[in-house]
């Protein structure tokens, strides 16, 4: 008897995450089954749940529309600003860690204070300067905004994570012989592995799914990233929304962050969870 009421905690614990994870994977599930619904299925009343006659006519639409290229951009976007971000972070991040300087603390919160700053109130300014500097319709210009959204929490990640290692490491490695980039490379980087993934990870969502920096900085259509483009085809005749369009498109955009995420999801954990406790 003590056996098997020592298990009731458990079944409990596992029933309940159960029923949870499946309610967050179902919309998931659903919508990669609804894609393969005919336009015409997706305009039937009552609706169905499942297709009943399966059909690639959306993802045939979406490649006729040269989806494909802005595939393209989003990934050159997302990859440009995951490199420009992360190797910004970890050098801001060091540098706040273990260097004294004056108004150390003041030029953290600056940069902090940054995340309070709405979006939409500096895209008139944004656009001045990228149009000057010629970088308008430009995936460079893209790469360069994204970068800027994801420096502040990134730096407080990084911040984070390197103060947390004990300096004696730093000290032995430098006793050593190891200048400071190369005891930053070889021996803190391996070390703070969980907050550069959690750093790389967030930077990657951002320039993934952004929308609205694509929209205003870009205005042709071989520069339009995936979300961009979505918006676009969504529109079918009549101005009616074309949800099959829709509800593909959002696959093919779900698809490569929820497989990264999967990847690198052990070491996004730890890197948070370590910035919450160490600070």
């Amino acid at each position: 008897m003590t056996r098997r009421t020592a298990w009731l905690p458990a079944i409990a614990f596992y029933a309940i995450g159960g029923l949870l994870a499946l309610l967050f994977v179902a919309p998931v599930g659903w919508l990669v089954l609804a894609s393969f619904k005919s336009g015409t299925e997706f305009a039937q009343t009552p609706p169905t749940y499942l297709p009943q006659t399966w059909s690639l006519e959306n993802y045939r639409r979406l490649v006729e529309a040269g989806l494909f290229r802005n595939v393209l951009n989003s990934v050159v976007a997302a990859a440009g600003t995951v490199v420009a971000a992360t190797v910004l972070c970890v050098l801001a991040g060091y540098g706040f860690a273990r260097f004294r300087f004056r108004f150390r603390g003041v030029l953290f919160l600056v940069v902090l204070s940054t995340l309070m700053i709405p979006f939409q109130s500096i895209v008139p300014s944004l656009y001045v300067i990228l149009d000057t500097l010629h970088l308008t319709n430009s995936l460079a210009g893209l790469i360069l905004v994204y970068t800027v959204f994801a420096l502040p929490f990134g730096i407080f990640t990084m911040r984070a994570a390197f103060a947390a290692v004990p300096a004696a490491i730093e000290e032995a490695a430098i006793m050593d012989g190891a200048g400071t980039l190369t005891t930053l490379r070889r021996v803190l980087l391996p070390v703070v592995s969980p907050g550069v993934a959690t750093v790389a990870l967030y930077a990657f969502f951002t320039a993934w799914n952004e929308f609205l920096a694509a929209l205003i900085f870009t205005t042709r259509q071989e520069q339009y990233t995936l979300p961009v483009v979505l918006a676009n085809l969504q529109t079918g005749a009549g101005g009616l929304l074309n949800w099959g369009v829709l509800e593909t498109g959002a696959v093919f955009a779900a698809v490569p962050c929820v497989l990264i995420f999967l990847i690198l999801q052990r070491y996004y954990v730890a890197g948070l969870t370590g910035g919450a406790v160490k600070g």
